[in-house]
């Protein structure tokens, strides 16, 4: 196996590159300048050092506590659950929404061994125990493993306080991705968000 063999099979793990994108991606980083590849090579070695989860909310920074969870601006009785770190980009980037966010890792999904132990959802609870929301958005993807972890969590919020419970309204498609939906769909579905 040669050197360009070996970058393209690295690359095709990447999500969404497949082996074409991968051969793609590494005749231009041959053809590209040094200091590119240089500049990328030192970005992806020092990621994960310099970009960690937050201990609140679970979504990465590179402060602890994130931005938007030291924010005091931000309306503090809103919680808004959201499947991985990427969605709160998502949803952050359309400037419709002002509260907080909690990332759980993933959903619910017994036939790939993940269980609630599994996400963060212990850590959620807490959250809600001692804080003062009066609403709790779900903004998982509207997948049958999204559906289902929301139901999962709001039977356990329940019974912590009297909260407004909602989900994202209508304008995602069934098994889509929140990160595949439009500005223009994704402000929608979070102002026409319905009771859950």
């Amino acid at each position: 196996m040669t050197e360009l063999d070996d970058l393209i099979k690295h690359l095709s793990m990447l999500p969404s590159v497949g082996p074409k994108s991968a051969s793609r991606i590494a005749f231009f980083l041959v053809g590209s300048q040094k200091g590119f590849n240089e500049s990328l090579s030192r970005l992806i070695g020092e990621i994960k050092e310099k970009v960690f989860p937050c201990p609140i909310c679970g979504s990465y920074s590179e402060t602890s506590p994130c931005p938007i969870c030291s924010d005091p601006g931000r309306d503090q009785s809103l919680l808004c659950i959201v499947e991985q770190p990427q969605d709160v980009l998502t949803i952050q980037s359309i400037g419709a929404y002002n509260g907080l966010f909690h990332v759980l890792g993933g959903t619910l999904n017994p036939l790939e061994g993940i269980g609630a132990d599994k996400l963060n959802i212990r850590s959620l609870v807490e959250r809600v125990e001692k804080g003062s929301f009066k609403e709790i958005i779900f903004a998982t993807n509207p997948t049958e493993e999204g559906d289902t972890t929301a139901l999962y969590i709001k039977r356990l919020l329940e019974r912590k306080g009297d909260f407004i419970f909602s989900r994202l309204a209508s304008g995602i498609p069934i098994g889509g991705d929140l990160g595949f939906a439009s500005r223009n769909t994704l402000m929608r579905s979070l102002r026409g968000r319905t009771t859950f």
